[in-house]
Parts: structure tokens; sequence; C-alpha cells
């Protein structure tokens, strides 16, 4: 697990578009946080990254929304209104799919999770700064962890 600082939105930014520039097919993303954190702020980020030219919102009530990128299609699944539900919600096409999967709150999901995937713990600091914790689980993941440590 490696740890960073963002001191800003900019920093925020930067490491999206790192993230961005290692996507590959099925890239699963789950970003967990207390309320305004900035998982959402970095949905936005990284899907611009990934070419998407359309709006980003919080998917809260819809749970999912999807959007057309340049390369790959962006999922955005937000699971906080999920806690406690385990039925079929058909997420599984979109978690295990060819595109980018980017969830926040994945704890409520953890049962449809598949055992690889890049995970972010975004803390609030008390002020603007934000401390992020970047675990990559599974073999491509673990490398992708690596390249984030050493680009940063």
């Amino acid at each position: 697990m490696i740890t960073i600082k963002s001191n800003s939105v900019e920093d925020t930014d930067k490491l999206a578009k790192i993230i961005s520039s290692l996507i590959f097919n099925g890239f699963l993303i789950l970003a967990n946080g207390d309320l305004g954190a900035g998982k959402t702020r970095f949905a936005k980020s990284l899907a611009s990254y990934l070419g998407v030219t359309s709006n980003v919102t919080s998917p809260t009530f819809n749970i999912l929304k999807c959007y057309n990128g340049e390369k790959y299609d962006f999922y955005h699944i937000d699971a906080y209104r999920l806690e406690g539900v385990k039925q079929d919600l058909g997420l599984e096409e979109y978690i295990e799919g060819e595109d980018v999967c980017f969830i926040e709150w994945s704890e409520y999901v953890s049962y449809l999770l598949p055992d690889e995937y890049l995970k972010m713990d975004i803390l609030v600091n008390g002020d603007e700064t934000r401390t992020i914790h970047i675990e990559g689980v599974g073999s491509k993941y673990i490398e992708v962890e690596k390249e984030i440590e050493r680009v940063w």
C-alpha cells in the first residue's frame, strides 16, 4: 500500500491523470471515504482523462451511471444506498466488464467484487488536504500501485 497526500484539487487531478495512463481492459477502482472526501471529484477527473465529455455527476440516486469515453466506457457506481442490500441488481456486468468501473462505497457491494482491483481510501485531514491510501489487489493492480508510487 502506498500513501499519497493531496494538498489541492490539482493534486487529485494529477493522481487521476497518472491512473488514467495505467488503465487496461476491465480496470476496477474502489473508492472509499466519508461524504465530501472527494470520491466523485476524483471520478470526474479520471473520466475526463479517459475522454468522457459528458458531465460526470454522483450516481447516488441512480446507483449507476454510464459514460462513453474515447477508448473505454466509464461506469460509475455509488453503492451508498445499497448498505444491507444483497440482491441481483445486474451490476456484475459492469464490475467484471471490459471497460473502466469506478465504485464509491464499495464495502456495500463487497459480495459482488472480483479478486483483483485498485483500492483507494480517501481521508479528509480537517483542512483542504486529503490522505489517499492506494492498494493494488492482484498482480496487475500491484504493478499499477508500484507505477503510481514511482511517478508520483
